[in-house]
């Protein structure tokens, strides 16, 4: 959006009802904002490596921040930990802050720190985020274990049977202790669900392993993530999550895996608030293209359906990379917010991307904009957001705002006195393990075990008395005896079946 006016600048361009992104227009003074009634209508950022989309990204959240808006970002590189402490005059960039500020007409810019708590799957630089395997669900567990289809099928019914029997799932011991259930069980599941092999069994519990013993398992348990906790605001503000991922993305299956759940989780507890002025959250999806790289069709399919149905919970998803051609056709119609850096022509495949790129912008009669896509300098960007009516703007070559937050990561004192002064410090920091299906069927099979010994004394007493009738009997073994036990024990737990959701997470009414 353009005010055309060169007006003096707030952080949030001085209106209740935007968030100031830079200055345009031939003077470039001209203020380019997204309406934050159309902020849940999704946004992409896009541009090579080193063309600040970091920067943008940054700016994006402090801005929905000011309105009020909590915001989820994970922080890739460690650059975006900077949220937490405000610039500096002492900073070597300073100079080049302040000449930006005038060059836009952004006279009220200064240095401010924002509300940030910090998140770590490692528990390392960050409150632990846990979920358990239940509220996973079988359909993004298998793409974090990179199943096949098969592999995935015999997944799918080991939740099933936990949910039909009421066993809570919560971590990977009880994840390991269903799929043995489901081995022993293989002939009689069979013939309800399909052939089950205890082979392909064998060779999931041979990928959980190997998830182990790359971290993952401290991932599943509890205390889980309640999303209560991330949507908050620390007065006025909304609080900025940020998500320490530099470990994580050593395995970039599961960074992704990770992130969709939690977008998943969000649109499965979030009530529908249709178009609110502002968004209920901002969620930034960083290195966007890991989401979607060889992801089978029936997940693309979900993640579309996801994009398409959460912006009526009021979540407003903004994807970061490289290329705007790295996210799928039937995604990217959706992302109605724009900040397009610099894209580097150095092939034939490059340029026919700079030509999509461009295709997807409104025209300005100023310029052409697949010239300018190569021409853009660091910090600068086309951007084209949603008018009035939900009608994209005319695409405006912007200079991107500078931050007030730190440029750069935060120091490691500012990032121990944000831990120290956590709202939710020690809500999560030690795991917690109750019963779950590991010990119920743990339970169920020493208490089958101890009855098949009994029946089997039993039977030996009964044997010594009987005539010369010839008659004789067979000992029970222990595990028909677990099996008749456990299938006395599913009628009682029928009725009790846990159900899912969109993503094959399990669903929590509210």
């Amino acid at each position: 959006m353009s005010n055309g006016d060169g007006a003096s600048i707030a952080i949030n361009a001085g209106f209740d009802d935007r968030l100031f992104l830079g200055g345009g227009g031939p003077t470039q003074d001209e203020a380019q904002a997204l309406l934050l009634k159309y902020g849940n209508r999704h946004g992409l950022i896009s541009g090579a490596t080193g063309t600040g989309k970091t920067v943008t990204l940054q700016v994006l959240a402090e801005g929905f921040s000011n309105a009020g808006v909590p915001v989820f970002l994970s922080d890739i590189k460690g650059d975006l930990s900077g949220l937490c402490q405000s610039g500096s005059a002492d900073h070597k960039l300073h100079d080049k802050l302040i000449s930006r500020a005038e060059t836009i007409g952004f006279h009220d810019y200064g240095y401010d720190a924002f509300p940030v708590v910090f998140w770590d799957l490692f528990g390392e630089q960050g409150h632990p985020v846990r979920a358990t395997v239940s509220e996973m669900g079988p359909l993004l567990l298998a793409r974090m274990l990179d199943l096949n289809e098969t592999q995935e099928g015999v997944l799918n019914i080991a939740f099933r049977v936990a949910d039909e029997d009421g066993l809570l799932l919560l971590d990977f011991k009880d994840l390991r202790a269903i799929l043995v259930e489901v081995g022993e069980r293989a002939s009689e599941l069979s013939t309800t669900f399909g052939f089950v092999s205890k082979a392909t069994v064998g060779a999931i519990q041979r990928r959980l392993l190997v998830l182990e013993n790359q971290g993952a398992a401290q991932f599943f348990g509890e205390p889980a993530l309640r999303l209560s906790d991330m949507i908050r605001s620390n007065g006025p503000r909304g609080q900025v999550n940020i998500l320490a991922a530099h470990l994580l993305m050593q395995c970039p299956r599961r960074y992704a895996t990770f992130l969709l759940w939690l977008l998943s989780e969000l649109f499965e507890e979030l009530p529908e608030v249709g178009d609110p002025d502002k968004p209920v959250m901002a969620f930034f999806f960083d290195e966007a293209h890991l989401l979607f790289d060889d992801a089978p069709k029936p997940l693309l399919e979900k993640v579309e359906q996801v994009a398409r149905l959460i912006r009526s919970k009021g979540v407003g998803v903004y994807f970061i990379t490289q290329n705007p051609a790295d996210v799928p056709d039937n995604i990217l119609g959706q992302l109605g917010n724009r900040v397009q850096h610099a894209l580097r022509a150095y092939t034939p495949r490059d340029q026919r991307a700079i030509r999509a790129a461009s295709d997807t912008f409104r025209p300005n009669p100023e310029f052409q904009t697949i010239d300018v896509i190569t021409q853009l300098g660091v910090g600068e960007a086309l951007v084209s957001t949603l008018e009035a009516k939900g009608v994209p703007s005319v695409v405006e070559r912007t200079l991107i705002r500078p931050p007030a937050s730190r440029l750069g990561p935060a120091d490691d004192a500012a990032r121990r006195q944000v831990m120290n002064a956590s709202p939710l410090k020690g809500i999560y920091d030690e795991a917690i393990d109750r019963e779950s299906a590991f010990e119920i069927l743990k339970r169920q099979a020493e208490d089958a075990a101890e009855q098949a010994d009994r029946d089997a004394e039993l039977e030996e007493k009964a044997k010594a008395k009987r005539t010369s009738s010839g008659r004789s009997s067979r000992r029970q073994s222990a595990s028909e005896a677990f099996f008749k036990s456990a299938m006395r024990s599913a009628g009682s737990r029928l009725g009790r079946s846990l159900i899912r959701g969109v993503l094959g997470s399990l669903f929590k009414g509210r």
